[in-house]
């Protein structure tokens, strides 16, 4: 996949206001549109400038996109970053979709296929009617041990905004909250009142922030399983041992590891997973590894243990 340099196609700058924007649309739209050019490519340029202008016009797509920064070029191989969107407030109308012509897969990786619903207040409201305001969503990343034992966090949002000139920029609001113990990722949590606020008498939106896990150096997660690869020595997996393992929710287990425990073998350990009515389970994942050979000592048991053995790993190849 390539970036799309959406500046760089309608020939603003990065700082341009939403007039300058629409004007260079305008104009391009006029060069490229297929009634009037008939040149190879022009299609192909006028859908482009669409969907560029597509994302600039609209003040949360284009502060999502300038959340990728000026260092990507256009044309460059492109994959967006992990959690690029993480505390990324948006609204229910704004951010997803809602471009109807032939999108990119640059375009889809970051906003989504087809056009996003519609919630919360819309159209042009009469005078005096009470509406609800429009809910709210982003992504937001816990710890692995906060879906365990349950925690209180604060957690900062970035909800974009436009100024009266036409600029684009963000601005941070901070919430405490509750994560409720056995949340698992892809959960949304339902702050009620926090979203857009509505007209006359009518209420707030609502406030939903779906739930991901923070990268974990121990753990992987998988729905409300939780694995863990476990390193064991040689003679550990051979003569089987006791180790002590931690857990997710900060205590330990000890575990017994059979005499002959291959690499790759799963070991369950029910319940232990992410809790719930029914928890997931933990998964221990013995691990092999070869101590290296550095001394005259090291390489003798080494070469002592190729004498004890008849053993070769190989035969399986053999046709």
């Amino acid at each position: 996949m390539k970036f799309r340099d959406y500046y760089e196609t309608l020939g603003v700058a990065r700082s341009a206001t939403e007039a300058e924007i629409k004007t260079a649309y305008r104009k391009l739209a006029r060069k490229y549109h297929p009634d009037v050019n008939k040149e190879a490519g022009a299609e192909d340029q006028f859908k482009e400038l669409g969907e560029a202008y597509s994302v600039l016009k609209d003040t949360e797509k284009r502060a999502a996109y300038d959340r990728m920064g000026a260092n990507w070029k256009n044309g460059q191989d492109f994959t967006p970053p992990p959690n690029w969107n993480e505390g990324f407030e948006y609204s229910d109308s704004g951010f997803g979709g809602g471009y109807e012509g032939d999108q990119s897969e640059f375009f889809e990786s970051l906003f989504g296929r087809g056009k996003h619903r519609q919630g919360g207040r819309s159209g042009n409201p009469r005078q005096g009617m009470d509406l609800k305001g429009q809910d709210h969503h982003a992504k937001i990343l816990i710890d692995l041990a906060d879906a365990y034992n349950g925690a209180k966090r604060t957690i900062a949002l970035h909800m974009p905004t436009q100024d009266a000139n036409g600029h684009v920029s963000t601005q941070e609001r901070k919430l405490d909250v509750s994560i409720p113990k056995g949340i698992k990722a892809g959960q949304n949590l339902r702050l009620a009142g926090q979203g857009g606020p509505g007209m006359g008498a009518g209420g707030a939106g609502d406030l939903y922030l779906e739930i991901d896990f923070h990268p974990n150096p121990i753990y992987r997660v998988d729905g409300k399983d939780v694995y863990l690869d476990l390193p064991l020595a040689p003679w550990e997996a051979a003569l089987g041992t006791t180790v002590n393992i931690p857990t997710p929710a900060g205590s330990t287990l000890e575990l017994k590891i059979p005499a002959g425990t291959a690499s790759g073998r799963k070991m369950r350990l029910k319940g232990k997973g992410i809790p719930s009515k029914e928890a997931g389970d933990l998964y221990v994942v013995p691990n092999i590894v070869l101590p290296s050979a550095d001394t005259d000592a090291q390489k003798e048991a080494y070469q002592a243990l190729e004498k004890a053995f008849d053993f070769n790993p190989r035969t399986h190849l053999k046709g």
